[in-house]
């Protein structure tokens, strides 16, 4: 049996070499998310429904996420603690759910269009965040700012993997420190992304040929947090997350339009 053979057989690969190409780059965005280059968090989404299928991938992707939230919870433990997660805990949970439900009623071409459209919606309010930061931070002084935030965060992950921004936004109005931030940052998507298991499973999109599929892309995600680790390092960020901005919105268009 050839590699190729089973790849075929027992993975979801179908043979495609742009479909791999395509999942070997979305692996790899995971990586340099995980590292600290944010902008790649929702470009894989795109590139994972695009490989995939919209519906398929979010299963594909999250155990890909829970073992760079594993790796990301070690180098960050020193910072934060689970203590500061528990505001959003609650929502998120109410969140997931929320997702769970819907996801489970939408078919492949449904999902391609939540998912492009909520992309699009996290990129614009990146934008509106950018333009109008202190604003933002005004509101969250509101009682119902954490659980709105919960509630967006969890439905978004459990629709998209695409809850960054939400949590980005959380977080800055709690003006930690940048170690405590990434701390509580890495423990709250360790700890929602293993409660989204057993509704991944439930809806059918986790299962022994997407678990093959997720240990042929893992080098691929070790290498993306190894390679954003360099990357940090020797090019400004700006410029770098500017490029994958209009990387995202163009793939989600597409997805809108495929």
């Amino acid at each position: 049996m050839t590699l190729n053979d089973w790849l075929t057989q027992h993975t979801l690969f179908t043979g495609d070499a742009h479909v791999m190409l395509m999942a070997g780059a979305a692996a790899l965005c995971i990586g340099l998310s995980k590292s600290g280059l944010s902008g790649t968090a929702t470009l894989n989404v795109v590139l994972m429904a695009q490989a995939f299928g919209a519906r398929e991938s979010v299963g594909l992707v999250l155990p890909l996420l829970i073992v760079a939230d594993f790796m990301g919870y070690f180098i960050n433990r020193h910072g934060g603690g689970w203590r500061q997660v528990l505001p959003m805990a609650p929502p998120a949970i109410a969140g997931v759910i929320l997702g769970w439900l819907l996801l489970g009623h939408i078919d492949n071409q449904a999902a391609r269009v939540v998912i492009g459209w909520v992309i699009i919606a996290l990129l614009c309010f990146k934008l509106l965040l950018d333009a109008r930061r202190q604003d933002f931070i005004a509101l969250t002084e509101h009682r119902g700012f954490a659980w709105t935030m919960g509630l967006g965060a969890g439905v978004t992950t459990m629709l998209a993997n695409a809850a960054g921004p939400v949590m980005t936004v959380y977080l800055l109005s709690r003006r930690m420190e940048k170690k405590d931030h990434l701390g509580v940052f890495s423990r709250f998507f360790l700890f929602i992304n293993l409660f989204k298991v057993p509704f991944s499973a439930n809806l059918g999109i986790i299962h022994p040929r997407s678990l093959a599929t997720n240990l042929v892309m893992l080098p691929a995600v070790v290498l993306g947090i190894l390679l954003g680790w360099q990357i940090l390092k020797r090019i400004p960020q700006k410029p770098f997350e500017h490029t994958l901005f209009v990387l995202t919105l163009v793939a989600a268009v597409w997805m809108l339009l495929g």
